[in-house]
């Protein structure tokens, strides 16, 4: 696959996925006949939403978007994958911590928003942080799940459950007791809603113990923002026949399909030359191109899910999001200090 790069600075930051604007309001307000949402690292959500635009002649441009999250503002961070469902666009939080621990509950986050909303001025975005919620609901679903998952490690156990057990603590945390020591930390980095509006979340980590991604299916992800249910686990899947032999991969971005199934990006658990205790703990996940896959939910088969190859995007290690329309693709690479579209 012969891909064409375009390149953009917003806000001095990396991207993490792609996802369609599918409103035409948006869309006209800035004369483009395309766009995709992109979010940025690190920062809180309301900071950190972007989109990239091509106009009529095929030009690029990357705009940052004006956003208030209200008394959530400053309250969240490390926004990682896009969703549509029911005319809002949703935004996940990693749910993980920094690379040496521990977890950190501001990155335990879903936030949405109306598309139309930002062709008017400064863009509402509702926030509600879970406070480990997902993580308790997550791991007590893995835990009763047919898959077997990777164990932990030592360091990775001690960097990133206990010592956020015993930060919240000394702290006085009520969230303390939503954390048990045989948890596994999450990194949820990619999601897509169902026909059936649950929704898919794709996990960079845990991966099984055959280093296969996994996929946990939650129903009750908009009752978080209608009077505060919380998410139910309904199904932990893994993805077969697509990781590399001896290798460990995980969800780096997903995508619904127009005909039925999703499209999705596996690869490493985490970045090389970073000091990642998961890394350390699991060398061979990190030394992993990324790789453009697809699969139906056809739970009938049960908790493994058989997926194909699109195309190997090799040299590429940290493609975070993809999107398909009419035979092309985009990819998003997290790159240093910007953002790095790919068009095939």
């Amino acid at each position: 696959m012969t891909l064409r790069l375009v390149e953009f600075v917003v806000a001095g930051n990396e991207a993490s996925d792609l996802l369609p604007v599918r409103s035409e309001a948006l869309l006209t307000a800035h004369r483009a006949r395309r766009g995709f949402w992109t979010v940025l690292d690190e920062g809180p959500v309301e900071r950190c939403l972007a989109l990239l635009l091509e106009d009529d002649d095929g030009g690029w441009t990357a705009h940052h978007v004006d956003a208030d999250a209200g008394a959530e503002n400053d309250r969240t961070e490390d926004g990682e994958a896009l969703a549509h469902h029911d005319g809002w666009v949703y935004v996940f939080g990693s749910h993980f911590g920094s690379k040496g621990g521990p977890l950190r509950p501001r990155r335990a986050f879903v936030a949405r928003f109306r598309e139309d909303d930002a062709a008017a001025g400064r863009l509402p975005v509702h926030v509600v942080r879970n406070r480990f919620r997902l993580h308790r609901t997550i791991n007590d679903a893995l835990a009763g799940a047919a898959l077997a998952t990777v164990a932990p490690g030592e360091r990775v156990r001690d960097r990133f459950i206990v010592a956020t057990v015993a930060r919240g603590a000394a702290r006085a945390k009520g969230w303390v007791g939503r954390l048990a020591e045989g948890d596994l930390p999450l990194n949820v980095e990619a999601v897509a809603f169902t026909p059936d509006g649950t929704a898919l979340l794709g996990l960079r980590f845990p991966v099984t113990a055959d280093g296969e991604p996994i996929l946990v299916e939650v129903a009750g992800v908009p009752e978080m923002f209608d009077g505060g249910a919380w998410p139910r686990a309904l199904g932990a899947y893994a993805l077969t026949g697509v990781t590399p032999p001896g290798a460990l991969t995980g969800f780096r971005a997903m995508t619904p399909l127009p005909e039925g199934g999703y499209a999705a990006i596996i690869g490493s658990i985490d970045a090389l030359g970073k000091a990642s205790v998961l890394l350390d703990d699991h060398p061979t996940g990190g030394d992993v191109t990324s790789r453009h896959v697809r699969f139906l939910l056809e739970k009938a088969a049960g908790h493994l899910i058989p997926a194909g190859m699109v195309a190997d995007l090799a040299p590429f290690h940290q493609v975070e999001g993809l999107a398909e329309e009419h035979g092309r693709c985009w990819y998003v690479t997290d790159e240093e200090h910007r953002v790095a579209l790919w068009i095939g």
